[in-house]
């Protein structure tokens, strides 16, 4: 999808589409992490990067949205925190190599070689010591989970996405479940591709 279908779906949506509240997988690969700067490619409306503010990292977001950048901002202004937000197509943005000590990409789904780029150019944007968490939704999430987009040339696979990290040191790589909760108060499980990986120091 284009920038001006998300942005029709994100103008149509009276609340924030993905809420407010940070991915699990992302809460889990960050903390214990020192704040730095950060870095998140296809931000969305915000919801991690204002949690990494509000946490003490000095946090850039980039989305291809004008929409989701606006609501974005006002998140972050509701919450106080300061956010660096850009509006720019994220197979085409390069960060300066080696500025961040935190790259997030969270439910970017692209066909393989646009995703091989974006993966590069998140990588080579990691410092000596910085950390790559990737979350999406899994190849397997098809016939084994629910939501997510249905097209397989999209979605993700650990050993795809280690495939794009060379020269990183691969601290997590797994299909994991998450749980999605039913209007009958139970849940059912998603299943998502988790990566972490850092860069080396030496």
């Amino acid at each position: 999808m284009d920038s001006s279908t998300w942005d029709a779906r994100y103008a149509e949506a009276p609340d924030l589409v993905w809420g407010v509240e940070p991915n699990r997988f992302v809460v889990e690969s960050v903390e214990g992490l020192t704040p730095g700067s950060a870095l998140d490619l296809a931000a969305g409306e915000g919801r991690n990067a204002v949690w990494l503010a509000e946490r003490g990292w000095r946090v850039t977001a980039v989305d291809f949205s004008p929409v989701a950048v606006e609501r974005g901002r006002e998140l972050a202004a509701r919450r106080g925190v300061p956010v660096e937000w850009r509006v720019g197509d994220v197979t085409a943005y390069r960060p300066v190599p080696g500025s961040y000590d935190l790259v997030l990409i969270s439910y970017l789904h692209l066909p393989a070689e646009d995703l091989a780029g974006v993966l590069d150019s998140a990588r080579r944007a990691l410092r000596p010591g910085g950390t790559l968490v990737v979350v999406g939704h899994d190849l397997a999430n098809l016939g084994g989970g629910v939501g997510g987009p249905q097209d397989p040339k999209v979605l993700l696979t650990p050993e795809g996405v280690v495939d794009g990290l060379a020269g990183l040191r691969i601290r997590r790589a797994e299909t994991a479940r998450r749980p999605v909760p039913t209007t009958d108060g139970g849940s059912v499980d998603a299943l998502d591709t988790v990566v972490v990986a850092t860069r080396p120091t030496d």
